[in-house]
């Protein structure tokens, strides 16, 4: 992509309504504009970002054995009430009515609907486990919609619903979440941390929710410190091996960490004074397991292999796609702008050229543009007519982890300058040096996102996902 030819629409001053890094950022970098109250458009910079969170999600749901759908923006009332949520729910909940003059409401969540597709189609044990997710736009009718996208009433939102048997296969499908979410917020560039919650409107008695620590998050959290040494990594993980994934969800769920709702002084006061931290921190997901609490009323049952009709048991695992880009803001940011993780950002790498027009420059930077395409990567190259110093100030404000600049003076010398935006480090290269470097940069997370075969549980049906 040519700067030239991009809709960027960068703002010099900051939004008077912008009260969060993240949401100023987003605002001058020209990724969001505001429609209402706690609804925003998303502009090409803003989509990308949200496209390749959502790509990540996807890929890890694929890798635990999930399978994708879509479910609608506008469900039925009746539904709500054969649960018993349409009155429990609150004002959050936007109610409508169609033509017809029949209940309706725009979807916060999903329980019920997927609830009504299992009953549907599902009838016996032999189709156990199933786990189904969608990415759909919901609203929550926010009395004070704030922070941007943090607090938004339209938000992008994966939700996935897993039907079991049993209690002990519900258990492994909510470790097999845990672990498929560990994995998703480390791509991103994200420590995310497990934390024992509450369960509110979605209910059941276990819950996790997942925070990012930063100071304008919108919950008070209490954690052993030694919970931030965890990584996943490059571990591999077999989601059909229940005890793997048990002792990964043991191994980050024994250090001490709480929201301030479910937060024990008692236990609190057992870790090392030297490892207690309390902090703030911004929730990004949560997973429930809620038993038969949907399916007992819904007759969502199954006949079991000695003639018996049973209620399944059931979870729910939701990631904010939408504010995921708000708290990777937050988490990762200075003065200058946004500093994007390699995994999430919009674009690979910004090309600069210090000298538009000069022939030996163009051509240069056309030559590193078409190298770093065919090595599989997607630049942005910034071919504006303007002033070197305007041009570093936008790749800084839209922070791209790394920059080539070209100039005529370096290639006299034959070489770029390749920038780092997270250090401010720079070092002189060979064109084709610095092409390798950039690719060598970004073949672990083009390596991380190949999911090119998956298998659902082995007793099932094969299904290939291409």
């Amino acid at each position: 992509m040519r700067l030239s030819r991009y809709f960027l629409p960068v703002l010099k001053e900051t939004p008077a309504e912008a009260q969060i890094a993240s949401h100023r950022l987003m605002l001058r970098a020209g990724m969001i504009k505001q429609a209402s109250a706690g609804i925003y458009s998303w502009l090409p910079l803003g989509f990308r970002v949200l496209k390749k969170i959502e790509q990540i999600v996807h890929e890890e749901q694929i890798r635990a054995g999930h399978i994708p759908m879509l479910m609608p923006t506008i469900q039925p009332a009746d539904l709500w009430q054969e649960s018993g949520r349409y009155n429990a729910y609150g004002p959050e909940m936007l109610r409508i009515r169609d033509r017809h003059d029949r209940d309706m409401l725009y979807g916060p969540t999903n329980e019920e609907m997927i609830t009504d597709i299992f009953r549907t189609h599902v009838s016996s044990y032999k189709d156990l486990p199933l786990t189904l997710y969608h990415i759909q736009w919901k609203f929550r009718d926010e009395i004070r919609p704030r922070f941007g996208v943090m607090r938004g009433r339209e938000f992008y939102m994966k939700d996935g619903y897993n039907f079991d048997l049993d209690y002990d296969s519900a258990i492994h499908a909510y470790n097999r979440h845990m672990v498929s979410y560990l994995r998703t917020y480390e791509r991103m560039g994200l420590q995310a941390i497990p934390m024992r919650a509450d369960s509110g409107p979605i209910g059941g008695e276990d819950t996790h929710e997942f925070l990012v620590l930063a100071e304008t998050g919108e919950s008070e959290v209490f954690y052993d410190s030694a919970i931030t040494d965890l990584k996943l990594g490059s571990r591999d993980v077999d989601f059909d091996d229940r005890d793997a994934c048990a002792e990964i969800v043991r191994e980050w769920t024994t250090p001490y960490a709480r929201t301030d709702e479910t937060h024990d002084p008692h236990r609190f006061a057992e870790v090392p004074e030297e490892r207690r931290r309390t902090s703030r921190g911004i929730e990004v997901g949560q997973i429930f397991y809620f038993g038969t609490k949907y399916s007992e009323p819904m007759g969502a049952m199954v006949n079991t292999a000695d003639g018996q009709r049973v209620p399944v048991h059931m979870g729910s695992h939701g990631i904010g796609v939408s504010r995921l880009l708000g708290a990777i803001i937050e988490a990762s940011h200075d003065e200058a702008g946004i500093i994007w993780p390699e995994g999430v950002t919009p674009f690979h790498c910004g090309i600069v050229n210090l000298k538009q027009g000069d022939g030996e420059a163009d051509g240069a930077c056309a030559k590193l543009y078409q190298a770093l395409c065919d090595r599989g990567l997607d630049p942005l190259y910034d071919d504006r007519a303007e002033r070197a110093g305007a041009k570093f100030a936008t790749m800084d404000l839209i922070g791209l982890p790394w920059r080539l600049t070209v100039g005529p003076r370096g290639l006299k010398n034959g070489v770029v300058e390749l920038t780092s935006r997270r250090t401010g480090e720079s070092e002189e290269l060979s064109p084709e040096a610095a092409i390798d470097r950039v690719a060598q940069i970004y073949d672990p997370h083009l390596k991380a996102a190949n999911v090119q075969h998956w298998e659902p549980m082995a007793h099932r049906s094969s299904h290939t996902w291409l």
